[in-house]
């Protein structure tokens, strides 16, 4: 007779962790708090039978404890901390205590996995490419403070006045000679050469790593796809068996839809609520340059969707479906972009999506 797990919980923090275990009956045992480091943490978890099982929520430190401590247990999770949250408020509330509620709601089998990449290499690549939107919002960001500066003296630029030398001196010529001004303008300038500088550096870098996974080559193929796009799907989709249908997929991507019914009321299709920003403009992006490209199976559905009366906003999103179902068949079987075989869907499904209530907009 197979014996049963005994389940570990992992409160994890910078400096310490408190790790609280319990029987497979429920039964509470004990809690340690130990130093976040390896040796401590490996120490009191071999105090526990095995065969046993840890759970710990997802956080910064989360990637680097997976890898790290995984080898030290039968089966180990990562969870979503957020689904656990109403839970784990429930009662009094020490870190004792939400080592042994996790390891309960693990128990009882109501934790939710949080995907990590199986390989170190991987986890790399998604973190460059996180960093690399971070770099891109910050240099927005100090764009806009510097356009935002000029305006109130008058003089009304775009962003891309600031990138060029020539058109750059004209502004500055154009402001007040009042030399706080012109250092004012400059010390934003200066943070805003800097942030331009970082995209440049992090995009070179995520171009190289980008062009050794061969999917991401395959999939440059697919009209309003190129580098930064098949990337950013690439690093938070990571594998494609992650999803159990188009469906699934939709829905992580947020372009899906999500039902919500309640007693005699109507039946209400909503996007997704909570999605990943990056992966849902990548594929969002992707299909409005497909559209504008016009020679191509999606601008085609584009316009029998709008013919048939569908509005923008849902057929931009069929679209992106459309074309997420179709690298996620070249991921999952292999091959190379066919837009012979793109199938195209009539429009019926959108149409109807467009006549339900819907509790917020897209």
């Amino acid at each position: 007779m197979e014996r049963q797990s005994n389940f570990i919980g992992l409160d994890a923090h910078s400096r310490t962790c408190d790790v609280g275990w319990m029987t497979p009956t429920g039964k509470r045992r004990e809690v340690w708090k130990v130093r976040t480091t390896i040796p401590e943490l490996a120490e009191a978890i071999e105090r526990v039978p095995r065969p046993r099982k840890l759970a710990l929520e997802e956080g910064p430190m989360a990637d680097w404890l997976l890898r790290q401590l995984r080898p030290l247990v039968d089966e180990l999770v990562v969870c979503d901390p957020r689904r656990n949250a109403l839970i784990g408020r429930d009662g009094d509330k020490t870190d004792a205590l939400d080592a042994l509620a996790l390891a309960d709601l693990y128990r009882g089998g109501y934790l939710r996995a949080v995907h990590h990449p199986d390989s170190m290499d991987r986890e790399v690549f998604k973190r460059h490419v996180a960093l690399y939107h971070d770099r891109v919002e910050h240099r927005v960001g100090e764009a806009n403070k510097v356009l935002a500066l000029v305006r109130r003296y008058g003089v009304v630029v775009r962003d891309a006045d600031l990138a060029d030398p020539e058109r750059r001196a004209t502004v500055i010529a154009t402001l007040p000679e009042d030399p706080t001004v012109r250092l004012d303008v400059e010390l934003l300038l200066s943070g805003y050469d800097s942030a331009t500088d970082q995209v440049r550096r992090a995009r070179a870098v995520l171009m190289k790593l980008a062009k050794k996974h061969e999917i991401v080559r395959r999939w440059t193929g697919v009209p309003g796809v190129r580098w930064v796009r098949a990337a950013t799907l690439l690093a938070y989709l990571d594998t494609p068996d992650r999803f159990r249908n188009k469906s699934a997929l939709w829905k992580y991507l947020g372009i899906g839809l999500q039902k919500r019914a309640s007693g005699k009321g109507p039946e209400v299709l909503r996007p997704p609520t909570r999605f990943n920003r990056h992966l849902k403009n990548a594929i969002l992006g992707a299909a409005m340059t497909a559209i504008r490209g016009k020679d191509n199976p999606f601008a085609d559905q584009y316009k029998k969707l709008s013919e048939r009366g569908v509005a923008p906003r849902i057929a931009r999103r069929t679209v992106a479906r459309t074309m997420a179902a179709v690298m996620w068949g070249m991921w999952k079987h292999g091959g190379e972009y066919q837009p012979g075989r793109v199938g195209v869907p009539d429009g019926k499904e959108s149409a109807r999506d467009a006549d339900r209530p819907r509790s917020r907009p897209q």
